[in-house]
């Protein structure tokens, strides 16, 4: 083992917490430092060139490595779990092969964490507690023990459980040995089938059934029949909700068969590189819209980034597989969780009931769980644009009731070509194919595990059921996935199923029987990387970004090829057979693994009966009389479900794709009260699609139906926000979760899915296509020898689908500050304003009584009435009434106007908070004053009469100011009311993130701020372009990318429509010699996360180039021709500064760092072009205009300080951040990444090469914009700067 000095692993800020937290033990241990260190395993009698390969590992924008760090005392070194390699070794290897380090075998980043005042024999579990994730991590003291990370055992063989000698209580012990969670039943039927069979079972076929048939996979609940009360039921759970498709499944063209559902789409121009030319071209299609929302409840618990990380992958996984191949486009998450019990902001309605050991804090979930989500959307390429928050946590009479064994929802949708819906047909003789990463020891046994409520299995397969994310590696499995499909009815994937639950014990079985099929297959053709694993291991652990696949003989070379070009990893594992048998060979040991017939692993064993008792519903005497109005605002403002949810929203990438229009940020201030998300369907087109949530769980422990009702309710409420045509265009997910067999709770399941499924959504017309269960939501253990358990209520996520029509018709909750408008109340409740199971009786510690509900025929009625509204273009502003109740919908809408509000109640000061608190499903919306007869007179035709009503107007000076006939309520004001909001959200980012940064944006909410706005000196409408393109002449341009590049799309397609021809360009062309770059006028390097930036931010991608000669000659002919421009935008501009050697004039040029807030920021951020050599920005110094920032490390930093300077004097700084009152910022949010001077964009001296941090390719159309002047329609003022790249070349 080679190990090589590293940089600090640690800024300044993240350092001083660690010293806080490790003082805070007791003792004389103080931090000293904590560096990095690179351990590198070489192949057996090779040497390597140690300072090249230091200078590969060490990023440009840290100090020199400091070796002595190595080896003074007082040290513990984090390293990975022994037996598993880190998704930074699988991504740092590749980049050290790809530069000729081939002697590398393997590299691994570890952590050095030295401490003062440690001794040899201190007892450091405390310590190690603080610095490692003990799910994922291991610490040793001495850097020598990293060396067990190279460790290679030899590889092992299958047990036999001795079933036919000791009898059924054999298989009894594996099912309590390996987790299995297998019942009686299915025991009893292993017994009889093995029996038939004459031999024992093998631990890896058992195994295999647990996963094939767990609960998680087979949903036997759903499938149950039912006895009630002591009467039989006629439908099972799934029944009811094939029900809906029954009556309603107009436009389905996929339900319930495949990894997600599709409904007909849009006809647009779908925008690719075509296979043969690798020319980007629109090609005029169907684009079908598929969905898919899934959970990952179990792992986030126990490891919440990785948890919530491998919950988003394996979603995305699942819209990427469906039919024959399909592309993943926008994503949701959503969590539910105890009450935080933040330390610095205890909160009235908190229990402080306590937790097992095993799973983490609520508080730690919701740090790490959506920063592991956004990780892998960001670096993946899929904008998360919608999602929900709640915290719960009651103390009734049937125990605990909270989310202790959290809900973590991943969610979206995607596209698919009619072609590949259905999946193909396969001959025996097919080749099954597993592409992905390789097999580790992670993940085991994950669908099992999720099948236990948390607390049920031994603490040791927790760990096991862990799982890693590589979001890059999954990135190139869907470029490989993509390239396929655009081959159209050439298409080489005839049969494609996601690896996910089970691994491939799952995923390779059901590709053969859906494909009608029996499968033959050799276990050490399975990319693996640790060969001392059983074949239980291998064949049943679930690590991720991997799919199967079937493809023919004939058409297996191009399918090599198109891997071969996206360096991603494949193997041939097996044939298709005819005979319906699956074996797996061993040529290791000769063995035969699985030796089984199809219909024992997928026959059915008894099917489940279940026999349950409706119980009595909970509630108490809420007295809404009884309470302070001015805490009750307080309180409620401050519940986290209704606060602000800026931290969950900020570190997810909104702009990846170009086609996302309407984000959660509304407004000039990007205030984050949207919940309706709206794409184009194209790049092309400004018909788009649309989606939104709803849940409101608590509801469920007063009157299960009424939950189901108000979830799907506030679905639509939430999506009518969109122009959606009709009502049946509209399809749900529906993901239920319940303890089953705990207090009559499946009976209220079962009461609510009949509501749903038989009553409400036909009543509508609405289908529910798609979904999932999870019936293990109870936590249970021990504490102080006293038994202790927290239940969920039954809980029902809805997520809401629909095409909609022209996306830049969608309406948001921006209050317009006009007071000759008015704001209505439209109110399905008809006026009952019940309370019960509301927020505000949840922040008095109560649940009241009588909750909300909804009849369908008002449902209908209501969109009905807003169709109509939209189609005369009355409705200026538009909010959903939920969480927090009608108070809480005008104060967003407030809060997203920057304006006042003078709120006036028709009813008396006893009967105010019910009417301002109540979550009955109703939407507000502001009207012109002159249209409001109108709009009443309309509702009451339409069946809504009396339902509508004045509630409130504008007010200018940010006064709120709430009022009943004869008494003065409230009288505060906007910042203040946002302030309360921000609370929850900011704390939580405060602990999480650079607490500065943190303290300035919530100060920024009660400062004077004028908002986004745009000044330009050109006509942004004028197409410059337009004499050129009419000649004919389209130049080449490369788009260039590397793995895990994933901003090419758009990018191509801004040049597409200044008059260029985009050529997708991968590095591995250009390192192969069939792209030297000579027939391009301009070369882009995109956006996305190269090599998952783990060298440095864009600093693996230019290493890959700097170190290699015949790549690094092909760069310098082409920046030294002078008839080319080059641009690099985020990880390309970040690339681009790394490439300063060979690129001439750029010598003064920064380096990028980690942002200043310590984290990914995704913005809309307001910048000034600068007057500057560039010829992209040619004629547009001194304009101001929005742009969207997404970015980890933007930071400029300068290795000299002359640099900054010098660059200054030569005029070569682009763009700045500015404030909104256009001056240039340090401050944050408005500068989002702390570079100085606000400096984001450079060009080098002659202006031909220009880099920048923010995406001017994902606003170059007015519709991508999450805000934008009214006046930009189809231009935004960007689409300049693509423009003059095509004037300059003439």
């Amino acid at each position: 083992m080679l190990v090589l000095p590293g940089s600090p692993a640690l800024s300044n800020a993240r350092f001083q917490l660690l010293a806080a937290e490790i003082a805070a033990l007791g003792g004389d241990w103080q931090l000293r430092e904590v560096v990095y260190a690179y351990a590198v395993d070489l192949r057996a009698q090779e040497s390597v060139d140690t300072a090249r390969l230091a200078a590969l590992l060490q990023p440009g924008t840290v100090a020199v490595a400091d070796a002595s760090a190595l080896t003074r005392p007082g040290q513990r070194i984090v390293m990975p779990r022994l037996g598993t390699i880190s998704p930074w070794s699988s991504k740092a290897t590749d980049i050290a092969r790809n530069c000729g380090f081939v002697q590398v075998q393997r590299v691994e980043r570890v952590m050095v964490v030295g401490i003062d005042g440690l001794r040899s024999g201190d007892d450091c579990s405390a310590l190690d507690a603080v610095i490692h994730d003990r799910m994922v991590e291991t610490v040793v003291d001495a850097i020598d023990a990293v060396a067990a990370l190279f460790d290679r055992t030899e590889p092992a063989t299958y047990t036999e459980i001795d079933l036919l000698g000791q009898g059924q209580q054999a298989l009894e012990a594996a099912n309590a040995q390996l987790g299995l969670a297998l019942i009686d039943d299915e025991l009893d039927y292993l017994a009889d089938a093995f029996e038939t069979l004459g031999r024992n079972p093998r631990d890896i076929e058992l195994m295999m059934f647990a996963q094939a048939n767990s609960e998680h996979c087979r949903h036997k609940i759903f499938n149950a029949s039912w006895e009630i009360d002591g009467v039989d039921e006629t439908h099972s759970l799934f029944a009811m909700i094939r029900h809906t498709h029954e009556v309603g499944g107009e436009n389905v063209l996929s339900a319930y068969s495949d990894n997600a559902a599709v409904v007909a789409g849009h006809t647009a121009g779908r925008f690719y590189p075509d296979p043969i030319d690798q020319v980007w071209r629109f090609n005029d299609e169907a684009i079908h819209l598929l969905m898919k929302v899934e959970t990952h409840n179990h792992p986030t618990a126990i490891a919440p980034f990785a948890g919530a990380g491998t919950g988003a992958g394996g979603e995305i996984r699942d819209e990427g597989a469906v039919g024959r191949g399909s592309r993943p486009k926008v994503g949701l998450a959503g969590f539910s969780v105890s009450h935080l019990e933040i330390p610095e902001l205890p909160r009235p309605w908190e229990l402080h009931y306590g937790r097992p050991g095993r799973i983490v804090s609520p508080l730690q979930i919701m740090i790490d769980g959506p920063i592991g989500a956004a990780a892998f959307n960001n670096e993946f390429g899929r904008p998360n644009i919608a999602g929900y928050f709640r915290t719960f946590e009651s103390d009734e009479v049937s125990g605990v009731r909270g989310y202790h064994k959290p809900i973590m929802i991943a969610g979206g949708y995607g596209n698919i070509r009619q072609e590949h819906v259905e999946k193909g047909e396969y001959s025996a003789g097919a080749k099954l194919i597993v592409l992905g990463g390789p097999a580790m020891l992670i993940g085991l046994g994950g669908g099992a595990a999720s099948s236990m409520a948390s607390g049920d299995s031994a603490e040791d397969l927790d760990f096991a059921s862990v799982q890693r994310q590589n979001p890059e590696i999954q990135r190139r499995c869907q470029e490989v996935i993509d390239a396929c499909w655009s081959l159209g009815e050439h298409n080489p994937i005839a049969f494609i199923h996601d690896v996910g639950a089970g691994g491939l014990s799952n995923a390779l079985p059901e590709l053969v029987k859906d494909g009608g099929r029996g499968g033959r297959f050799e276990l050490r053709d399975i990319p693996n990387d640790e060969p001392g694993m059983t074949p239980l291991e291998i064949w049943c652990n679930e690590s991720q970004e991997r799919y199967v696949m079937a493809v023919e003989p004939e058409q297996l070379a191009i399918f090599e090829q198109i891997c071969e070009r996206e360096r991603c990893p494949f193997a041939v594992v097996g044939e298709a057979t005819q005979a319906m048998h699956l074996a797996l060979t061993d040529n290791e040991f000769a063995g035969l693994p699985i030796d089984l017939p199809m219909s024992l692993l997928f026959g059915k064993p008894p099917k489940m009966h279940r026999r349950t008792n409706r119980p009595p519903m909970l509630g108490d005497a809420f007295d809404h009389q009884g309470v302070s109005f001015t805490e009750s605002v307080e309180r409620v403002l401050t519940f986290p479900a209704v606060g602000s949810k800026s931290f969950l929203i900020t570190i997810g990438d909104r702009s990846v794709t170009g086609m996302v229009a309407r984000d959660q940020m509304v407004g000039p201030w990007q205030v984050p009260v949207a919940d309706c998300a709206v794409t184009t369907v194209s790049l092309d087109s400004h018909e788009g699609e649309a989606m939104a949530m709803g849940e409101r769980t608590p509801v469920a422990l007063l009157s299960g139906p009424a939950s189901g009702r108000i979830a799907v309710a506030e679905a639509l409420t939430n999506l009518l926000a969109a122009p959606v045509a009709s009502l049946g265009d509209i399809k749900l997910s529906a993901n239920w979760m319940c303890a089953a067999d705990h207090a009559g709770d499946d009976a209220i399941l079962y009461d609510t899915v009949a509501a749903v499924g038989l009553e409400f959504c036909p009543a509508l017309g609405i289908t529910i296509p798609v979904g999932k269960d999870s019936m293990s939501m109870r936590t249970a253990w021990q504490d102080a020898g006293q038994d202790r358990a927290v239940t969920a209520p039954v809980s029902l996520i809805v997520s809401a689908f629909a095409p909609c029509g022209d996306v830049r018709k969608v309406l948001t909750p921006t209050l317009l500050p006009r007071e000759d408008t008015v704001l209505l109340l439209i109110d399905l409740g008809r006026g009952q304003d019940r309370l019960g199971g509301s927020v505000l009786a949840q922040v008095w510690n109560q649940l009241g009584q009588t909750p909300p509900d909804v009849a369908p025929q008002d449902m209908r009625a209501l969109f009905d009435l807003l169709s109509v509204l939209k189609s005369k273009d009355w409705i200026l502003a538009y909010h959903d009434r939920s969480d927090g109740g009608l108070l809480v919908s005008l104060l967003e809408m407030a809060f997203a106007g920057r304006c006042g509000l003078q709120v006036d109640l028709a009813v008396d000061r006893e009967a105010a908070a019910a009417r301002l608190f109540s979550e009955e499903i109703g939407v507000v919306i502001q009207v012109a004053t002159q249209h409001v007869d109108d709009v009443v007179a309309l509702a009451a035709e339409l069946g809504l009469e009396g339902m509508v009503s004045p509630v409130a107007t504008p007010r200018l000076d940010e006064r709120i100011v709430v009022n009943t006939a004869h008494f003065e309520l409230m009288d505060s004001n906007r910042g203040a009311l946002q302030a309360l909001w921000t609370e929850t959200s900011h704390a939580i980012a405060r602990r999480r993130d650079n607490a500065e940064c943190a303290d300035q944006e919530l100060a920024a909410i009660q400062q004077a701020d004028p908002g986004l706005s745009a000044a330009l000196t050109y006509d942004y409408d004028e197409d410059i372009a337009a004499p050129f393109i009419a000649t004919g002449s389209r130049p080449r341009v490369a788009i260039l990318r590397e793995q895990g590049v994933n901003g090419q799309m758009e990018m191509a397609a801004a040049f597409d429509r200044a008059g260029f021809t985009a050529i997708d360009v991968h590095m591995s062309d250009v390192m192969a010699g069939t792209q030297d770059l000579s027939d391009c006028h301009g070369l882009v390097a995109c956006g996305g996360f190269s090599y998952g930036d783990v060298l440095g931010a864009g600093e693996g991608w230019a290493k890959s180039i700097l170190f290699n000669d015949a790549v690094r000659a092909r760069f310098e002919q082409f920046f030294a021709r002078t008839d080319t421009f080059s641009l690099g935008v985020c990880n390309g501009c970040q690339m681009m500064s790394a490439l300063q050697s060979i690129i001439p004039g750029s010598e003064h040029w920064p380096r990028f760092a980690r942002n200043h807030s310590e984290q990914y920021e995704a913005r809309l951020s307001l910048v000034r072009i600068e007057s500057s050599p560039s010829v992209l920005l040619k004629d547009m110094e001194g304009s101001y205009l929005p742009i969207v920032v997404a970015h980890g490390e933007g930071r400029a930093q300068f290795s000299q300080a002359d640099d900054a300077n010098a660059l200054e004097t030569a005029g070569l700084v682009a763009l700045r951040f500015i404030d909104h009152h256009q001056n240039v910022t340090d401050n944050y949010p408005f500068n989002p990444n702390g570079s100085p001077d606000g400096l984001t964009g450079l060009c080098n001296s002659d202006g031909r090469v220009s880099i920048m941090m923010p995406h001017p390719e994902r606003v170059f159309r007015a519709a991508q914009m999450s805000w934008r002047p009214t006046e930009w329609d189809q231009d935004s003022g960007w689409m300049r700067l693509f423009r003059n790249a095509r004037v300059w070349l003439g």
